[in-house]
C-alpha cells in the first residue's frame, strides 16, 4: 500500500512540471499564432529597411547598432527572402522564449501553475514586449537578453551554484552584440552584487570566467568600434540630443506604467519589487531594476528603454500574490482572481488593438493606424520605389544610363536597395549611418534623383533641381514620408566635389 501511494506520489510530481511547461508553452504559442496571422498585413517599418539593408553589408559594427540584428536578419534574407512574415519570425520567437522564461521565473521563485500562468499572461498583455513581435527591432532581442539575465541571475541565488555566472556572461555578451543600452542593466547587476549579500561572489573564479566570456564574446565589436573612432557613440549622443530636443524623453516615470507594462499588472511589478528588497536572498534582483531605473532618469533615457526589467518583477509578483491569494477563503479568492484577470484582459484587449494590424480594413485598422504611428510607417514604401522608377524612365536615355538615386534618411535607402531591383533601379546612394560608410559611387552619376530633401536644401546640395514627382501613399495614410519632404527633385551632381560633399553631408538618423 505504501508502494502504491510512493509510485502515485511519485506520477504526480512528474505530471505537475510537465503540466506548467504546458501552460506556459500554450500562451507562448497562442501569442505566436496571433503574430504570425497579422504580421504580414501591412509593409516593412523603415526601421526594418535599414536592417535589411545592412544585413547586405555584415560587419562586425555598424553606426546605429551593433552585429547581431542585421546578422540574423541575414539569416532571414537567405531562409525566407523579402517575407514579412518570415523576416519578423525571430522577433515572435524571441517574445515567445521572454514569455515562457517570465513563467520560469515564478516558477524559481516558488510560483506554482497560477503565478507562472499570471507572470507569463501579464508579459504576453504588456505593450512593450507584443510591440516586440510585430517588427523585426534589435529591441525584440534586447527584451529577450534581459529577461534572461535575470531568469540566470534568480537560478544563480536559489541554486548558489556560482557556475551561473558563465550563463550570465554569454548573455551579457550577445547583449551588448545587441543594443549598447544594456550597459544599464550590466551597472544593475554590478550595483546589485555590491549592495546584496551576493557581493561574496567577488571572490568567485566563475564570475571573473563569466565577465571574461561576456569581453570575449563582444571584442570583435569593440575593435570595429576602435577602428571607426566610436562613430557609435557619436551617434548616440547625437540621437539623445534630438530625442531630448523634441521631448521624447518626456514622461519617463508615467510610461512604466503605459508602456512597459498592463497597467492593470501594476499592483504585481510593484508587489515584485517590495519583495525583492524584503528577501535577503534575492535583494540583488530589486537593484538590478532600481539602479537602471535611476541611470535612465538622470541620463533622460525614453520611457521604454526599462520594460525588459519588469518580468522579473512580475514573476515574484506573481509569487507573492499567489501565496497571499490561496490564503484567503475560497470565495474572496475567486473574486480577486477574477476581477484581476478581468482587468488585465480588458486592458490587454486594448493594448493588442492599438498594436497589433488585426484587421486589413474595418474599424480595427483604422483605430490602430490612428494612435500608432509605427502601423503609418509601414505604408508607401512599395509605391515610393515605383515613383522613382516612373521618373527615372521619364528622363531621356542619355541620362537613364548614368542616373543615381539620392536618399535623405535610411527608410528610404532601404527600401530602394531593397524593392529597387525588381524595376532595375541602381543601389541607392546615402549619407546616413552605416551607408555614409560605404562611400559615394566610384563614378559619378550624370544626374540624381533626389528624395527626402526640401526645395531649398536640395538646390543649396546640387546643380539644376527641377520638381519631379511626390512621396506618398494611395491611401492617404499621413507618415513622414508622406508629410516630411514628400517632393522628390531630379538635378544635376552636387555643388561641391564628391568628398568634401560626403563629408559635409554626413548625417544620423
Amino acid at each position: 500500500m505504501q508502494e502504491t501511494e510512493a509510485v502515485q506520489s511519485s506520477k504526480e510530481a512528474v505530471a505537475q512540471p510537465r503540466a506548467e511547461w504546458a501552460v506556459l508553452l500554450g500562451i507562448a504559442a497562442a501569442v505566436s499564432l496571433v503574430h504570425l496571422a497579422t504580421n504580414g498585413r501591412y509593409g516593412f517599418h523603415r526601421d526594418e529597411f535599414q536592417f535589411l539593408s545592412d544585413a547586405r553589408h555584415l560587419d562586425w559594427g555598424f553606426v546605429a547598432y551593433p552585429p547581431l540584428t542585421p546578422f540574423l536578419e541575414r539569416i532571414g534574407l537567405e531562409v525566407f527572402g523579402l517575407s514579412l512574415v518570415g523576416l519578423r519570425l525571430f522577433s515572435v520567437c524571441a517574445q515567445a522564449v521572454a514569455i515562457v522564461v517570465t513563467g520560469l521565473m515564478a516558477r524559481e521563485l516558488g510560483g506554482n501553475r497560477l503565478a507562472q500562468a499570471t507572470a507569463a499572461i501579464a508579459v504576453a498583455l504588456s505593450p512593450l514586449p507584443l510591440f516586440n513581435g510585430t517588427e523585426f527591432q534589435y529591441t525584440s532581442f534586447d527584451f529577450l537578453w534581459w529577461v534572461l539575465i535575470a531568469w540566470f541571475t534568480i537560478r544563480l541565488l536559489r541554486t548558489e551554484n556560482p557556475r551561473w555566472w558563465l550563463g550570465i556572461g554569454a548573455v551579457v555578451g550577445l547583449g551588448l552584440l545587441t543594443k549598447y543600452s544594456i550597459v544599464f542593466f550590466i551597472a544593475g547587476v554590478l550595483g546589485g552584487l555590491v549592495l546584496s549579500q551576493a557581493r561574496r561572489y567577488f571572490l568567485s573564479r566563475w564570475f571573473w570566467g563569466g565577465i571574461a566570456l561576456a569581453l570575449t564574446i563582444c571584442l570583435p565589436n569593440f575593435l570595429w568600434q576602435v577602428g571607426h573612432g566610436f562613430i557609435s557613440y557619436q551617434f548616440l549622443q547625437h540621437i539623445h540630443i534630438r530625442d531630448v530636443g523634441q521631448g521624447r524623453a518626456n514622461g519617463f516615470l508615467r510610461d512604466q506604467f503605459l508602456i512597459c507594462v498592463n497597467l492593470f499588472a501594476a499592483p504585481l511589478w510593484v508587489g515584485g519589487l517590495v519583495s525583492f528588497l524584503r528577501n535577503r536572498r534575492y535583494r540583488m534582483l530589486a537593484w538590478m531594476y532600481l539602479i537602471p531605473l535611476a541611470l535612465f532618469v538622470l541620463a533622460k533615457g525614453r520611457g521604454y528603454y526599462m520594460a525588459a526589467a519588469y518580468p522579473m518583477l512580475l514573476a515574484m509578483g506573481a509569487a507573492a500574490a499567489e501565496r497571499w491569494v490561496t490564503s484567503l477563503p475560497k470565495l474572496a479568492r475567486r473574486a480577486v482572481e477574477a476581477v484581476f484577470f478581468a482587468g488585465l484582459a480588458v486592458c490587454g484587449a486594448y493594448i493588442w488593438a492599438l498594436i497589433l494590424p488585426l484587421q486589413s480594413a474595418g474599424p480595427l485598422r483604422e483605430f490602430a493606424l490612428k494612435n500608432n504611428g509605427d502601423l503609418r510607417e509601414e505604408f508607401g514604401w512599395n509605391e515610393m520605389v515605383k515613383t522613382v522608377a516612373d521618373i527615372r524612365d521619364s528622363l531621356p536615355p542619355e541620362q537613364q544610363a548614368g542616373v543615381g538615386v539620392l536618399v535623405g534618411n535610411y527608410g528610404e535607402q532601404g527600401a530602394i536597395e531593397m524593392l529597387g531591383p525588381a524595376y532595375h533601379l541602381p543601389l541607392p546612394i546615402s549619407m546616413t549611418n552605416s551607408a555614409w560608410l560605404r562611400g559615394y559611387p566610384a563614378q559619378a552619376p550624370s544626374a540624381l534623383i533626389v528624395l527626402g530633401f526640401s526645395a531649398e536644401s536640395a538646390n543649396r546640395a546640387f546643380t539644376g533641381c527641377r520638381l519631379a514627382g511626390h512621396n506618398g501613399n494611395s491611401e492617404g495614410i499621413k507618415n513622414e514620408e508622406s508629410q516630411s519632404n514628400p517632393d522628390i527633385f531630379v538635378c544635376g551632381g552636387p555643388r561641391l566635389p564628391w568628398p568634401e560633399f560626403w563629408k559635409k553631408y554626413q548625417s544620423f538618423g
